[in-house]
């Protein structure tokens, strides 16, 4: 089935992120396909709001590779950004596997840099930038 959200603008991406995490209930892999300056990491923050994550906690993870953050409840929740692997090592070195065995919410962008190596299970969202400037963020399960 396939699902699509489209946000507007900026004021609608916490009303966007509730409805997303209640799609996709029980998904603990996400990865999100798309341009540089789509909004992968403003639709991350806006989950991570949604999830009780402290909003001035949630960065691109560009240099770290990965963050982690906590939700209200204490869970952990992985944020990776993939953007600057050159190797599939690289990605393995920081324990990608570990991370993603966990069944703590994994957050990838950039997946397409270690694509080879995602699970099959991974829901794989896409945002694309609309003419209006509106995004729309899709997926099929």
């Amino acid at each position: 089935m396939k699902h699509q959200i489209t946000i507007k603008d900026l004021s609608e991406i916490d009303a966007a992120a509730k409805q997303f995490l209640d799609q996709i209930q029980g998904r603990s892999l996400v990865a999100f396909y798309a341009p540089m300056g789509a909004g992968k990491t403003t639709f991350t923050t806006a989950l991570c709001r949604q999830l009780g994550v402290g909003e001035d906690a949630v960065s691109s993870p560009t240099f770290a590779i990965v963050n982690e953050y906590r939700t209200s409840s204490g869970e952990p929740v992985f944020h990776f950004d993939f953007y600057r692997i050159d190797r599939i090592a690289e990605a393995l070195d920081i324990g990608f596997y570990d991370y993603i065995d966990s069944g703590c919410l994994c957050i990838m962008e950039w997946p397409e840099n270690i694509e080879e190596i995602i699970p099959e299970e991974t829901l794989r969202v896409h945002i694309t930038v609309n003419p209006d400037n509106s995004r729309s963020v899709t997926w099929e399960d």
